[in-house]
């Protein structure tokens, strides 16, 4: 049996839209002010369309860093929608995609949702992933709202 874990969050942001979509622009700089353990973020290769882009990203974990490939699997850039998903495989244990969702609700006030799937790719990880919470995407959530509202600020 395969086991798939899914979490989503939403929450409203105070701050235009397109403000908050500069928290997702690639840069390490921006990415750091909502996932603050990404140490480093360099494109292997990119693309006119975005999709299919690659960067190899460095996360730190207490005194551990590991690197691993993240690919854009979709991007979508509208006036009133924002959409950027991504997919990678970390640690050779667990294959996650997350997709971080924006619309447009007014010139000041944005929904962000955070949806991510995690795929263990291991048998013994799976034990893990049964018991996993939400703390982590609640906790993402917030961070993302606090960035962009003091961004706006």
């Amino acid at each position: 049996m395969l086991l798939l874990k899914r979490w989503q969050k939403e929450i409203e942001i105070d701050a235009p839209m397109e403000e908050v979509w500069r928290l997702f622009d690639q840069s390490l700089e921006n990415m750091q002010k909502i996932m603050p353990k990404v140490v480093g973020h360099e494109p292997i290769e990119t693309t006119e369309e975005v999709v299919g882009s690659v960067y190899r990203q460095a996360y730190q974990e207490g005194g551990r860093t590991d690197e691993y490939e993240v690919e854009t699997l979709e991007y979508v850039d509208t006036d009133d929608k924002k959409r950027l998903k991504n997919g990678f495989t970390m640690s050779n244990l667990f294959e996650i995609t997350t997709a971080f969702d924006l619309i447009k609700l007014d010139e000041n006030k944005t929904r962000f949702i955070y949806s991510t799937t995690n795929k263990p790719l291991k048998w013994y990880v799976k034990p893990f992933l049964m018991f996993a919470s939400d703390k982590a995407v609640v906790e993402f959530v917030e961070r993302v709202k606090q960035a962009a509202e003091a961004e706006h600020e």
